[in-house]
């Protein structure tokens, strides 16, 4: 895929400058806490732990004798069968039907009701999901935080009301992988507002089991994650397993095939132009996957579809069950991660070449301290969601089809 600023092919889309991304000209965020306020904070305290909320976050500490903030103004605030999840192609032997999409109705409503922009988030209850939320709604944007435990996200909206003064957050149930639950989703978003401007696939999981006090005895540093060279360590304290693998699959991919094929109606009616903003990872880049032939096959990303990408995770998925990932030249430090991620970038760039008008690109947050890394990482959530907050306020003439390292231009392809 063309990264560099070089054309794509054909009716390829172009994946040009900026290699680094503009900054939103809109309202600043809230000055960041001294090192002396953040050592006041209460590091313990559980609902952080459990918001994933670490003690540089601007929301930690309230400023003192500041005179109260106005409220912020209050904006206001599609239906397919619901889809079996995928329990593995390989396995059933079938290829999953995308959920159709729901015909949107012409419903007349109160332009004064209708915020300006509006953004949806996956997985927006914790860690780099709750900080995209909340820079977002910084900047204006009205927020949909979505996350399937219920409970979890309403205390994570309650987080960003009380402790950052943010009222256009709401939320609003998601489970990815059912259909009826993105049906509800985009049905609200249909009545309520008719149209939707970013959407952020945010939400994901690792596809391991991870022995956690084990892997923080081995005490690996931050060079040998990024650089792979912790696959041998890591043989001592996580187990692969097929249906780890296919969970991992199934949520990583299909999730964001699902969600983001059931609001495409809602993010073709946008006023603002449409972002959609997929979150992949370091471990997706080609430079790391062993096949030679295959990198070389993926290289060519405008060769592929989505019947060409399942079917190589089908044969993924085979391999793993069977064994075989070393021997057929898959990757093995986090295999399904890894493979899932991989065809993330690839069905960004089918999304920009089939979607000229909006902005879809991918983005590697960076190595964040969260869950989904058993909180191994190096940098804090609220730095780890810059890219793709930056990539959801893209101007009209932002770049499209493209894989950012952080808020750099990077090189998947």
């Amino acid at each position: 895929m063309a990264v560099h600023g070089a054309h794509s092919s054909g009716a390829g889309v172009h994946c040009t400058l900026p290699t680094t991304l503009p900054r939103p000209h809109t309202r600043p965020p809230p000055s960041r806490p001294t090192q002396k306020e953040r050592q006041e904070v209460q590091d313990d305290d559980p609902e952080m732990r459990h918001l994933g909320v670490s003690p540089s976050s601007p929301c930690r500490v309230r400023p003192r004798a500041a005179a109260p903030s106005p409220p912020a103004r209050l904006q206001p605030r599609v239906t397919f069968p619901a889809a079996s999840i995928v329990h593995a192609r390989a396995a059933a032997g079938a290829t999953p039907a995308s959920p159709p999409h729901h015909r949107l109705e012409a419903v007349r409503r109160d332009h004064e009701t209708v915020p300006e922009r509006l953004a949806v988030v996956t997985g927006g209850n914790r860690g780099i999901g709750l900080e995209v939320c909340r820079q977002l709604a910084v900047q204006g944007v009205t927020v949909i935080l979505t996350a399937r435990n219920e409970k979890r996200g309403k205390d994570a909206v309650q987080y960003l009301r009380h402790e950052c003064n943010l009222s256009n957050v709401i939320y609003h149930p998601l489970d990815i992988l059912d259909g009826d639950s993105v049906a509800s989703l985009a049905k609200h978003i249909e009545s309520r507002y008719g149209k939707l401007d970013i959407l952020v696939n945010n939400a994901g999981v690792g596809g391991v089991v991870v022995d956690q006090d084990a892997l923080r005895a081995l005490n690996i540093d931050p060079d040998t994650w990024l650089s792979g060279k912790a696959a041998n360590l890591l043989d001592r304290v996580v187990v692969q397993t097929y249906d780890e693998a296919v969970k991992c699959v199934n949520t990583n991919y299909y999730g964001i095939k699902w969600v983001t094929e059931g609001l495409l109606p809602l993010l073709k009616r946008s006023t603002s132009g449409a972002r959609i903003v997929n979150t992949t990872s370091l471990r997706s880049e080609l430079k790391r996957m062993p096949n030679e032939k295959l990198r070389e096959e993926l290289g060519d990303a405008d060769a592929w579809d989505e019947k060409r990408m399942e079917a190589m995770l089908d044969e993924f998925l085979q391999a793993l069950k069977h064994g075989r990932l070393e021997d057929e030249g898959w990757p093995t430090m986090l295999p399904a991660y890894s493979m899932s991620k991989m065809v993330v970038n690839l069905y960004t760039r089918i999304l920009a070449r089939r979607h000229p008008e909006m902005r879809i690109n991918c983005v590697h947050p960076g190595f964040v301290k969260t869950e989904i890394n058993w909180n191994t990482g190096v940098i804090p959530p609220e730095e780890g969601a810059r890219g793709a907050v930056e990539l959801a306020l893209l101007p009209d003439d932002g770049p499209t089809g493209c894989y950012y390292d952080q808020t750099h231009l990077g090189v998947a392809w």
